[in-house]
């Protein structure tokens, strides 16, 4: 596309009316289910839906929740910088779905909870879960502020409008109908708005592949621009992204979310059954990679466009993430309305990871703090009413945080390392309760802390001390118009200066940036071993766990049953000392009993379990003197 055309059009009415709409609507929506139903008057309606959600709402709104504005925005732009490599992490949902679906969701199910969280105070103590609530708090914060800001930048880009204003009025309105409608009016409105995401980048894609000629001219272009790239096998962990940590790296940045986040937990505890739940959690599936393929290709076909006359050279954005804002208004602008259903798009993304996030936060705060530490004989209606006002609350404080995002650069690496950084320890906390029946609740601190330490300092040094070099794509400004070339030499000068810096340093980078420079995939990745050590180690040291001790509905018999060939007796082996095969009955686990401990702690006892010999007599362990009378599903 060439350059000649240097002011990028601006809204028509009809853009505005479009993106009023979508607004209005969602609102709508979150006003109908506060008056619909039981009139969210009770916890379990706003926090759970009554758990009478069908699977359709549900997994559309797992695959909106954390496929965002980051994703329409950031996805093309990373094809644009560094080509078409990142289309592997496609691979990585095949392993990520299952996995959640089988190992974790059914503990979180069976157990009947409403906090992801509430399951570490049964499998440990209450002082590891309210720890691992607050680090929850700390990156669902900090994500969402940055999925605010994220939007904003986009309607800057393609109406002028400041980027703050923007912020206020969309955190404004998904607080409005979060706090109002509940889990109903979130997940219907997410509904409503991957449905619209998709609308606006098909659109784009459709647009931008008649523009030159179609897709099959710009998959041309794209591999004369060294743009498509699948098969990077270099098993050297610091480069960004290869087969290898877009496959297994991007494996537990993504288990991280679909396996424990506290937002995909609770959609998936508001179905009517585990079966549901399972079910919405694999049709998540095509959702993804449709997604991915429809922004990867929204990815080439900027490039084709823009192929000769870079804007970024010319500094006509401020960085790749507004390269589809501005091409929307440049290839669509003259279509009325159009440009408007794109900008609905980007903020339906932001608008249904926020009310997850702000519906998931009022949920583990009113459970995990509030109710556990602060007021323990709440009442339904206070109880209600303290999740909306905390909705608000988190909505307020996502607006200000926004603020600080402005500063990280590019939002898909910014998201995703961030839940590397922050939710690769939780994973590991999970994996190692679920997994490892020896681990105590002094193994479970180390194993949380040591993790977040580790993932904190490889994060922050990359981002503030020493920057992994990334070398992009090549671009070119060949076609670019002569009343723009003073803007490109200038632009390219002070390129070639910093390549030569670069160049310069990078012999002399101390051997901590080789750390520094692990790619931000793996952050996951490392939490999990770290948290697997040390967790085990410390249990081990200070007294492990005595394996039959445990509640068998804590630990997962998912290793023993993979091998659904083996025998009784090399099953039972696998399950390591846990009794999953003598368990006869067992009662609903919302009020059990803390067990007491020397250091006040309270780890968790696992209740009161009759188990079954051999000659088929039944024992009762007194050690689970407040479970009875329910069957382990």
């Amino acid at each position: 596309m060439s350059d000649s055309a240097y002011e990028v059009p601006k809204f028509q009415v009809w853009d505005y009316v479009v993106f009023s709409g979508l607004l209005c609507v969602s609102a709508g929506i979150g006003v109908y289910h506060a008056f619909a139903g039981g009139r969210q008057s009770t916890t379990k309606e706003f926090l759970l839906a009554d758990k009478k959600m069908n699977v359709a709402p549900v997994a559309m709104s797992m695959l909106a929740s954390f496929m965002s504005a980051i994703t329409l925005m950031g996805n093309p732009a990373e094809i644009y910088n560094y080509g078409t490599q990142f289309f592997i992490i496609g691979l990585s949902y095949a392993l990520v779905i299952p996995a959640a679906a089988h190992i974790y969701i059914p503990i979180f199910y069976n157990l009947n909870l409403t906090s992801a969280y509430e399951y570490l105070e049964l499998r440990f103590s209450k002082g590891v879960r309210l720890a691992a609530c607050c680090t929850f708090i700390l990156q669902m914060v900090f994500y969402m502020a940055i999925v605010l800001y994220a939007p904003a930048l986009a309607l800057n880009q393609v109406t002028g409008l400041n980027v703050w204003i923007s912020v206020l009025s969309v955190g404004l309105v998904c607080t409005f109908y979060t706090a109002l409608g509940g889990m109903k009016a979130v997940m219907y409105t997410d509904l409503l708005q991957i449905i619209i995401m998709f609308a606006g980048i098909i659109a784009v894609v459709i647009k931008g592949s008649m523009d030159v000629g179609g897709f099959s001219e710009v998959w041309r272009i794209a591999g004369e621009g060294d743009r498509l790239e699948l098969f990077n096998f270099d098993p050297d962990p610091r480069v960004r992204h290869t087969f290898w940590t877009l496959t297994f790296g991007a494996t537990f940045t993504w288990l991280a979310i679909y396996a424990v986040n506290q937002a995909q937990v609770q959609r998936a505890l508001s179905t009517p059954s585990l079966r549901h739940a399972q079910i919405a959690i694999y049709l998540n599936i095509p959702g993804l990679i449709g997604l991915l393929v429809v922004t990867v290709g929204c990815g080439l076909v900027i490039y084709a466009n823009y192929k000769g006359c870079d804007p970024v050279t010319l500094k006509r954005v401020v960085s790749a993430d507004q390269l589809v804002p501005l091409f929307v208004m440049e290839s669509l602008g003259a279509f009325p309305g159009v440009p408007g259903l794109f900008v609905s798009a980007i903020f339906s993304g932001a608008l249904s990871t926020l009310s997850s996030g702000f519906n998931s936060l009022s949920a583990i705060t009113l459970h995990d703090i509030i109710k556990s530490y602060i007021k323990k004989d709440m009442t339904e209606k206070q109880a209600t009413l303290t999740a909306k006002l905390l909705a608000v609350g988190f909505g307020i404080l996502c607006i200000a945080l926004s603020y600080v995002a402005s500063f990280l650069g590019g939002i898909l690496q910014a998201a995703l390392a961030l839940f590397g950084i922050v939710g690769g320890p939780l994973l590991g906390l999970f994996t190692l309760a679920m997994f490892f029946p020896w681990a105590n609740w002094k193994g479970a601190y180390a194993a949380l802390f040591g993790s977040l330490t580790t993932t904190l300092w490889v994060g922050l040094g990359a981002i503030l001390q020493y920057k992994p070099i990334n070398p992009m794509k090549p671009f070119s400004t060949d076609e670019c118009s002569v009343n723009n070339m003073t803007v490109f030499t200038n632009s390219s000068t002070m390129m070639s200066e910093l390549q030569n810096a670069t160049t310069t340093l990078a012999p002399d980078r101390p051997p901590i940036a080789e750390w520094y420079g692990v790619s931000y995939l793996y952050y996951s990745t490392i939490a999990i071993i770290m948290s697997l050590i040390l967790g085990l180690t410390v249990s081990f040291i200070t007294g492990a766990q005595d394996p039959k001790q445990i509640d068998p509905r804590l630990v997962t018999p998912f290793v023993a049953n993979l091998f659904c060939c083996l025998s009784a007796e090399k099953k039972k082996a696998l399950w390591c000392g846990v009794r999953h095969d003598q368990v006869e009955t067992m009662s609903s686990t919302e009020e059990m009993a803390p067990m007491k401990s020397n250091d006040g702690d309270s780890p968790r006892s696992n209740g009161d379990v009759t188990f079954v010999d051999e000659n088929g007599k039944s024992s009762s362990n007194e050690i689970y003197p407040d479970l009875k009378d329910t069957k382990l599903e």
